[in-house]
């Protein structure tokens, strides 16, 4: 007996097997084995056609059952975890009208800015525990006011794990926790967020029926299970977005717990047992996957834009070692040799990483990316490599400053073992700035849709169940070494004030 599980990522989209009785990880894949494209229409756009990601889906299924034999009638539930806040619309025949308006898009940042200062920032706060900013709601607002003609097709809208769901079961419906992390969801009145629609005018029948987290929500159709090469009939019992559903993977289920993730984006994400909000919204709550009005569990989310984008970028345009054919490109591994040999602050090279649109945490800021202090007759590719990992790790740790303020404890960290915090210089930089214990465990975000959806089909009786027997695969203590990493976080995070102050 299996269990599967899907990770709807922007890169790629990950699948995995998992043994349900003893938990053990059959296979993961991973589809394509390059970046999925990433449109930019105009500048601070991001959009990707959901029809890629089906694609991929199917592609990523087929090669899992083909290299594990195992039998579709042999998987006996579904889980999805996606990426966050992007927006999905479709007409009445389950069509696609337009490509999805993704995470990282900014083009509605000044129409979640205006809702949040006419609507209040005390209601926005009390009620939605964010402001609209540049989430799901307020891009759907903008298809309204830019793309009418689109727009009055609208049949629903949805996320783009719950487009995966329609593909699968042809079943259109949506959770709490995914309607929160739209900020379409109200924690006073537990109920979709009347409040910003009406201001917004937007009808709430737009909104998908509401199903929980862990349940029954829906049954692969023929067509589906053609496609996929899975048997029809197969129920998908859970859906989360992929930082809650990454804390869920590390076992972060009750307050005081922390998961942080360094893929394209950067997060740390932490719960509480309480509605939790920033008042200048830089870091945001959501409800968690086993959040309840009785037992509240809110994710507070500290989001990057620009991480491991930007050292994707080293790699793609700079550690090319004197050869443009991408095969001699040298690996991250060999990059983070060569950083090693490169003291802490990289002689005085600074890397401002924020080159992925709009920054949160910089209160929806465009700063851009910045390298300051280059030396031409002292740096080298090894200084750009140790200041690329440098500079995202000050990042992290400017926003856990924040996540500190609003009373979040960080003394304990949990990360997936497929990410940045693979690096022992970009995990420990973090773990001597913070004073913060970082564990490092052997899961991701596929594996643990897969578990999660053991819970509602029945084969474990509680979430806490399911996500036993994780394997710790290594764990990062501060060092005695405060002084030097302070120096250098300091003359960085200077820079990121003057690149502030300029924008």
């Amino acid at each position: 007996m299996y269990l599967l599980g899907y990770d709807i990522g922007s890169s790629s989209v990950k699948a995995a097997i998992v043994e349900a009785a003893t938990r053990a990880v059959v296979a993961v894949v991973q589809s394509p084995k390059t970046e999925m494209p990433v449109s930019a229409p105009q500048q601070g756009w991001a959009e990707q056609n959901p029809e890629m990601w089906w694609e991929h889906v199917c592609l990523a299924t087929k090669k899992l059952l083909a290299q594990t034999g195992v039998g579709a009638k042999d998987i006996k539930a579904i889980g999805i975890s996606y990426q966050m806040h992007g927006l999905v619309l479709v007409d009445k025949n389950k069509a696609l009208l337009r490509p999805s308006i993704i995470w990282c898009d900014s083009r509605a940042v000044e129409t979640g800015e205006r809702a949040f200062r006419e609507i209040g920032n005390e209601k926005c706060l009390s009620h939605l525990l964010n402001s609209p900013g540049n989430f799901t709601a307020s891009k759907l607002k903008w298809v309204m006011d830019n793309e009418p003609h689109l727009y009055n097709k609208v049949h629903k809208m949805m996320l783009p794990g719950d487009y995966i769901a329609l593909r699968l079961t042809g079943e259109i419906c949506t959770t709490p926790s995914g309607l929160s992390e739209g900020i379409l969801w109200d924690f006073k009145k537990n109920a979709p967020a009347g409040l910003l629609l009406d201001y917004f005018k937007i009808n709430k029948n737009l909104l998908p029926q509401i199903s929980p987290t862990f349940s029954f929500q829906g049954q692969l159709t023929a067509s589906a299970a053609k496609e996929t090469g899975l048997a029809k009939g197969t129920p998908v019992t859970y859906r989360a977005g992929d930082q809650p559903n990454n804390a869920l993977s590390l076992n972060v289920l009750s307050p005081g717990e922390v998961a942080a993730t360094g893929g394209t984006s950067g997060v740390v994400y932490g719960l509480a047992d309480h509605p939790v909000s920033d008042p200048l919204s830089r870091v945001n709550g959501f409800a968690h996957v086993n959040h309840s009005a009785e037992k509240p569990r809110i994710g507070i989310l500290l989001c990057i834009n620009g991480a491991g984008s930007q050292y994707a970028w080293a790699r793609k345009y700079i550690a090319q070692n004197g050869l443009a054919n991408i095969s001699n490109k040298l690996s991250y591994r060999k990059m983070e040799e060569l950083a090693r040999t490169i003291p802490v602050g990289s002689d005085g090279l600074r890397i401002l990483p924020f080159g992925n649109g709009a920054e949160r945490m910089l209160g929806n800021k465009n700063i851009g990316a910045h390298i300051c202090g280059l030396h031409f007759n002292r740096h080298t590719n090894a200084h750009i490599y140790r200041a690329a990992l440098e500079g995202i790790a000050f990042s992290f740790v400017y926003g856990m400053h924040i996540l500190k303020n609003i009373k979040m404890d960080v003394k304990i960290m949990r990360a997936g073992n497929d990410n940045l915090f693979r690096s022992d210089i970009f995990s420990q930089t973090i773990s001597n700035l913070m004073g913060s214990r970082i564990e490092l465990i052997e899961t991701t975000g596929a594996v643990g849709a897969a578990k999660a959806a053991g819970v509602a089909a029945g084969i474990y009786n509680s979430i806490s169940e399911a996500m036993q027997r994780l394997e710790l695969i290594k764990i990062y203590e501060p060092e005695n070494k405060i002084g030097k990493y302070m120096e250098a976080y300091e003359l960085w995070e200077k820079e990121l004030e003057k690149a502030m102050l300029k924008s």
